[in-house]
């Protein structure tokens, strides 16, 4: 059986998507101009009404994508697209779920990100193929495998895990639980589908985000706010140093370089998994990051029902366009 969870395909299929980087339009702008006439700048960053802005823009590219962007320093709700949808739409998460277990592990001695592991760029785990498109490289260290979402060295990862670690690494993180972010919707939102993995494979699989797990958007921005809050609060520690770099660098020229086209240096992952709606072979695809990479104050999370993790991260670049943190830059 042939998986097609890995969104490093993604990377080598997708034609780049012309963007408009003149700012936030209409209502949006004038907003955060006036704010910024006031003296008000920061806090104009972080305005509903400018991130509804950019979202509604984005939107436009990808109308049925599932859009979050959440305030780092408070875990607000800034803007959403489809918001009922992205509360209640569990999916497996593919590689977008690799920096949270990574962290975790490093955080707690329990991996040495110094380690390199070669990949051979084929792999296949209990039926499930996932080869690695990335170019031919020597070793790679944790840094190169986050950035070129290397599945070899993370099947490697997932090998050293025993039955229930997993969810301890990510129970933490409020990926497996309600959120509280949609309580205001009828019917509220769905939780994490999850079951822990017992055996070598499965372990595998579920660090590679093909099995055993189940995500909503809404958890996802919960968990990588929990990874920007560690990394802030533990900047230099391995962990934080490891997974941020790793991450600006998949963001910048890796497996989710279409982020980039934002204008604004971000803290990324993609994800692709295999899209278990309609049971046809399709694809969905995620992209989750910290923006701006250095100092995040906001989490973005894109997720897109049909297509690949490189098609969430252009939807995110072109938000990052029209956003705020765009106007901010010099």
């Amino acid at each position: 059986m042939r998986s097609p969870a890995h969104d490093e395909e993604a990377g080598a299929r997708m034609r780049p998507v012309m963007m408009d980087t003149l700012g936030v339009r209409g209502a949006g702008l004038i907003a955060v101009v006036a704010a910024f006439l006031v003296g008000d700048w920061c806090c104009a960053a972080q305005a509903p009404h400018a991130w509804d802005a950019a979202v509604t823009d984005a939107a436009h590219m990808a109308p049925d994508a599932r859009i979050v962007v959440l305030d780092s320093a408070t875990g607000r709700l800034l803007a959403s697209s489809h918001l009922a949808e992205a509360a209640r739409t569990l999916a497996y998460p593919g590689s977008a779920m690799k920096p949270l277990v990574l962290y975790g592990l490093v955080a707690a001695g329990r991996w040495d990100p110094r380690r390199r592991i070669a990949c051979t760029r084929k792999l296949s785990i209990a039926g499930h193929t996932l080869n690695c498109p990335h170019p031919a490289a020597d070793p790679m260290d944790a840094r190169r495998a986050l950035a070129w979402s290397c599945n070899t060295y993370f099947a490697a990862v997932g090998a050293t895990l025993e039955a229930g670690q997993l969810r301890s690494l990510l129970a933490p993180t409020g990926l497996l639980g309600q959120t509280g972010l949609a309580s205001g919707l009828a019917g509220g939102e769905a939780t994490a589908d999850f079951r822990d993995p017992k055996t070598r494979d499965e372990n595998q699989l579920a660090v590679l985000g093909v099995s055993d797990v189940r995500v909503t958007p809404l958890e996802f921005a919960v968990a990588y706010r929990w990874l920007a809050l560690q990394v802030a609060a533990h900047p230099d520690s391995m962990a934080a140093q490891v997974v941020r770099q790793g991450m600006e660098d998949s963001a910048s020229f890796g497996m989710a370089g279409a982020a980039d086209l934002g204008g604004v240096a971000v803290a990324g992952k993609t994800g692709t998994a295999g899209n278990e709606i309609d049971g046809r072979g399709r694809t969905h695809g995620w992209f989750v990051c910290m923006a701006p990479a250095k100092e995040a104050r906001v989490i973005i999370v894109v997720y897109v029902p049909a297509g690949h993790g490189n098609d969430a991260a252009q939807v995110a670049g072109d938000l990052l366009a029209h956003s705020p943190l765009r106007l901010r830059q010099p």
